[in-house]
């Protein structure tokens, strides 16, 4: 089997862990061409998806080509999130706004995310990245004073999202779960406010899946497989 079963018993290893290391070994076969692709998005979704020990297990267990260090290299470029500069109090003072009339405005990259966001808007578009943004705090809240506008929320897996938003003739749409199996949630974003004649979106920009699979496509391309 090429998941390591030495030391502590699989199943009560930290799923979590278990899950890490099947992936990176699937990655690690499927980019230097040892399974076919339809087998590595197939057992890709599996291991994304499953909190079984087990069925991880299986999916490597046929593999023997290990993680080494370019691809860890190479894994940490593509991974690393963007980390705080500063530290703050305990009692400072960490909020901001976003004003938008009549305009349009977009915060997307590594945008440092304060514990409270106002979003004032009227007759405009506002769209809001979190894929690579940098949160200092575990919780934030979003305040939201929509008026004949739309504002757009995208978020990447790890990120929960909880919405209480007041509709007025207005429509809202939250298809971010709060929990799912195989995601480990790390923040957690509660929207409030209102919203009149307007509408807000909250959606996953990428899934896990997909990144990983553009992952292993990166190094294919490295090692001049197509």
């Amino acid at each position: 089997m090429a998941l390591d079963t030495t030391g502590v018993k699989l199943e009560d290893r930290p799923i979590a862990q278990v899950r890490e290391e099947v992936i990176d070994q699937l990655i690690m076969n499927y980019s230097h061409g040892v399974i076919s692709e339809q087998a590595f998005e197939r057992r890709l979704d599996i291991a994304t998806n499953s909190d079984e020990h087990l069925l991880l297990a299986e999916q490597v267990a046929d593999l023997t080509l290990l993680p080494d260090a370019k691809y860890r290299a190479m894994w940490a470029q593509s991974f690393a999130k963007p980390q705080p500069k500063a530290e703050r109090g305990a009692n400072a003072a960490d909020s901001d706004r976003l004003v938008s009339v009549l305009s349009s405005d977009e915060r997307s990259g590594p945008w440092r995310v304060p514990q409270q966001l106002t979003i004032i808007n009227a007759l405009s578009s506002v769209e809001l990245d979190f894929s690579d943004a940098v949160f200092d705090q575990p919780q934030v809240t979003l305040y939201t004073r929509n008026w004949l506008g739309s504002i757009d929320i995208k978020v990447p897996e790890h990120v929960a999202v909880l919405s209480d938003i007041n509709n007025i003739a207005s429509s809202s749409s939250n298809s971010v779960s709060s929990d799912r199996a195989g995601v480990n949630k790390t923040h957690f974003i509660r929207i409030e406010g209102y919203s009149v004649l307007g509408s807000v979106s909250i959606s996953v920009k990428r899934s896990l899946t997909e990144r990983f699979t553009d992952f292993a496509n990166s190094v294919r391309s490295a090692l001049g497989l197509k």
